[in-house]
């Protein structure tokens, strides 16, 4: 443990930090009173008993610092400087909110002020933070990453993922563990052997140290060497603040039916408020009258925030929609599928075209970076898509990354918010179970949760599918699943030109994308246009026009689809194939139109065929092209079953031209 004992704080200094102690507690004193009467929407997450942890934390902060949260955010946001009558109106769910009424407690941000959200997923704010800590690298600033997590957090795998990758990168983020005995109604000597989390540290190789988090000025002075060192380059350290909170999890919680009564009632006797007014006054650095006031000037300030909150409208129903992806003002040099015919064309491979649109957009833009397993030295990746560009860019920004999936896509996203512009490559697809929460939870709604504040400049390059006896945990495709998540986009090319096109678009855009790309494509080689060009998302190609069948397929079966298509023109059946190109968004008027001319469908892709895009693309069907449909739409998918090893299995597993033509005959006769 570090020497805390402190120098005599100076009057100016301590009076900020009481005041900021009473304006966290009657603050939420206040909101747990309006919770009961149904003016504040959720039972919140009181931080009552805490307060000095996260003052005496950013009472050494900068406004452009940033902080991540946890669901126990109300102390975190009024220390960093949150107007209280804007959170006031995010907890009454009214659009004069910080959030405009989207966030609530447990997802409060103000961008402006550098914090970066609360979380309601234990821990989810860990790698959050991390990314935060390497933009300031990368952009060789002297900020600070603060990331506050309780003691649950410690048993979660993006604290161990998290810290590591802060660790191996010297990255200035402090670790900031609110150990306040309980992880919901779970006491932390149940389900952790250590005493003490700072200790976990050392497995790291970065400082740990405990200290009290009843006492601010033990708070205030441990947190300010740990910001100075990360400040002067010299890496993170976790601190372990041992506090106690004095309600229970959530409002209504009732905590005799788990605390024991006297171990509350020796906790409250430490009373980081009491304890410090009375130093104030046996120290004479106040009088009792000039605490008075202060404690009417906080009152006076939370009433007014009430009273704003009151008047504050309720969001119009319109708001509904808004925020969940970023708009872009003006397009991105997009080009259709007819001007591309028309520019002078070179022949390269999937892999290449992959390749050249990094390249392309890292010297288009400093803030772009890549990552993933296998950067460093001549492999280039599990594919060769990144070969040489460590010689071309430098460690710095083609970063080899350990294998911490959940950190590699959250550090991504904290990048990502802070400013940069991160590509993260998870290398199979069916890794990507990994970081679903940091994909689907995190990168997907923090937009939306933060009322419009951010930007998520985010994309995930991932492979999937069969590559020849590599069993299920290798060449699994999940692309169905983030159909279902607003605020994703879903690029799936299917050629060079498209792979150049759409990965280009997807780094250019504000929104986090997912870039699947087949690993049988990898060596397809097709033309692609010499000069600068960007593919829209939500906007199909015709691959071959027809009118008896429309068939829609994605990435390899494309070019499945394509060769039945010209086995059937033999037999005298004119078929239309479609690639989508994008899932999301997805691009439903051109098939719309196909259908009005052709009457009938097949959706082709190899997933397996139950929960895949052709249920919901069908869906669309019915509810917009219903009439114009003569036939069931058919769907040529794989198996209900996991990816079998043996090649005689995998070969009746897979959709193939066969079963192509056999569906298409169907609907047909």
């Amino acid at each position: 443990m570090w020497d805390t004992t402190p120098i005599d704080i100076e009057k100016d200094k301590a009076v900020k930090l009481y005041r900021n102690m009473l304006r966290i507690r009657l603050f939420e004193e206040k909101a747990a009173e309006l919770y009961r009467v149904n003016k504040v929407l959720e039972g919140i997450h009181t931080y009552i008993g805490e307060e000095a942890v996260a003052t005496g934390v950013c009472a050494n902060l900068r406004r452009d610092d940033y902080i991540t949260s946890t669901h126990r955010s109300l102390g975190h946001c009024i220390s960093k400087g949150m107007p209280l009558n804007k959170i006031m109106a995010e907890l009454f769910g009214k659009v004069g909110g910080c959030c405009r009424g989207k966030s609530g407690s447990m997802h409060i941000a103000d961008f402006s002020l550098g914090n970066l959200g609360a979380n309601g997923i234990v821990g989810a704010g860990i790698p959050i933070a991390v990314g935060a800590g390497l933009s300031i690298k990368l952009k060789r600033t002297d900020q600070v990453a603060i990331c506050f997590f309780g003691d649950g957090a410690a048993n979660q795998g993006t604290f161990h993922e998290g810290i590591n990758m802060a660790s191996i990168w010297d990255l200035p983020v402090i670790f900031v563990c609110e150990n306040n005995l309980y992880s919901t109604w779970t006491r932390q000597s149940d389900v952790m052997r250590v005493k003490d989390i700072a200790n976990r540290a050392a497995g790291y190789g970065i400082p740990g140290i405990v200290a009290d988090g009843n006492n601010v000025i033990e708070v205030y002075e441990t947190s300010k060497k740990a910001i100075q060192m990360a400040r002067e380059g010299k890496g993170p350290t976790l601190i372990e603040y041992k506090t106690y909170r004095f309600r229970g999890h959530h409002e209504g919680d009732r905590t005799q039916q788990y605390r024991p009564k006297e171990e509350e009632e020796q906790w409250r006797k430490k009373d980081p408020i009491e304890m410090f007014r009375t130093f104030l006054l046996e120290s004479n650095k106040c009088h009792e009258n000039e605490l008075k006031i202060i404690e009417e000037e906080v009152i006076e300030e939370i009433n007014e925030s009430v009273r704003y909150a009151e008047v504050s409208p309720f969001p119009p129903e319109e708001e509904a929609v808004k925020d969940v992806y970023y708009v872009h003002e003006s397009p991105l040099n997009q080009l259709s599928s007819e001007s591309i015919s028309k520019k002078e064309l070179k022949e390269i491979t999937y892999r290449e075209a992959i390749r050249e649109a990094l390249i392309e957009e890292m010297n288009r833009d400093d803030r772009v970076f890549i990552y993933g397993q296998g950067y460093m030295g001549i492999r280039g990746g599990a594919f060769g898509v990144v070969k040489g560009l460590q010689d071309i860019f430098g460690k710095e920004r083609v970063k080899d990354a350990p294998i911490s999936e959940s950190a590699m896509v959250g550090c991504a996203l904290g990048a990502a918010l802070t400013g940069m512009k991160p590509v993260v490559e998870i290398m199979y697809m069916d890794w990507i179970t990994l970081a679903m929460d940091q994909i689907v939870n995190q990168a997907a709604k923090i937009r939306y949760t933060s009322g419009g504040q951010v930007k998520v400049p985010l994309t995930i390059r991932s492979s999937f599918r069969v590559l020849s006896s590599t069993g299920p945990h290798h060449s699994q495709s999940f692309e169905s699943w983030f159909m279902h998540v607003p605020g994703l986009k879903v690029a799936i090319p299917s050629n060079p030109c498209d792979a150049k096109g759409l990965l280009k678009m997807a780094i250019r855009d504000e929104n986090p994308v997912l870039f699947l790309e087949h690993k049988g494509l990898y060596n397809l080689i097709g033309p692609v246009p010499q000069e600068d060009y960007v593919i829209s998302f939500g906007q199909a190609d015709i691959k071959r026009e027809g009118n008896d069948v429309t068939l829609l397929a994605t990435s390899r079966m494309v070019h499945t689809a394509l060769k039945a298509a010209d086995t059937l023109s033999r037999q005298g059946i004119d078929v239309e194939v479609i690639d989508p190109r994008t899932l999301v968004p997805f691009d439903k008027k051109t098939l719309i139109d196909s259908v009005k001319k052709t009457n009938r469908v097949v959706i082709a892709h190899e997933a397996c065929k139950t929960g895949g895009i052709a249920g919901e693309i069908t869906s669309i069907l019915m509810e917009e092209a219903f009439d114009y449909l003569d036939s069931p739409v058919m769907r040529v998918a794989s198996l209900d079953t996991p990816v079998p090893f043996s090649p005689s299995l995998e070969k009746n597993f897979l959709p193939n031209e066969d079963k192509i033509i056999w569906a298409i005959k169907k609907i047909v006769q």
